[in-house]
């Protein structure tokens, strides 16, 4: 079973939206909204952290099937603005995560994402090449989910945002 690619980006969720697609999507690409979520104090950062989006105009298009209909490749674009909350202290911040992916999902389930600008990424304990926590990568990157859900992501130029600092 494949996982979609925002289902795993919120993990970095599967996120599933307040407000909808703009009515005029662009034709062969279809709205991919996102939803709220919820992580455990220690699972991303110290504290429990909520994650909503306040602006979500993200839009897919499958660009390759596998003989049985499944997503190959999937490309992912639009304005995407999360609320992310230390539900302890209420301090918020709002992540720009507007960027645009290519997004391989594998029939291990594994993924290979080949990402552009900024997009939000959860890292949990020992499950990534960056610490656990929840972060803004932005700039050119690649980033390998292996089927247990490992991240590793590789910045060919770019930076990373700690969204627990920024909210701690």
């Amino acid at each position: 079973m494949r996982r979609t690619a925002l289902a795993t980006l919120t993990l970095a969720a599967a996120l599933v939206g307040t407000q909808p697609a703009s009515a005029q999507t662009p034709k062969g690409w279809e709205p991919a909204p996102s939803a709220p979520w919820d992580v455990g104090a220690g699972v991303r950062c110290d504290f429990p952290v909520h994650g909503e989006p306040v602006v979500d105009e993200v839009v897919r298009r499958v660009l390759s099937t596998y003989p049985d209909g499944s997503v190959r490749r999937v490309a992912y674009k639009g304005d995407l603005v999360v609320r992310v909350t230390n539900t302890e202290t209420g301090a918020s911040y709002d992540a720009d995560a507007s960027g645009s992916a290519v997004v391989e999902h594998r029939p291990d389930g594994s993924q290979r994402w080949a990402v552009h600008g900024p997009v939000l990424v959860g890292v949990g304990q020992d499950q990534g090449s960056l610490p656990r926590g929840l972060y803004l990568v932005d700039g050119v990157y690649t980033m390998e989910i292996s089927p247990t859900g490992y991240k590793s992501v590789r910045l060919l130029h770019g930076t990373t945002d700690d969204l627990c600092g920024r909210i701690d």
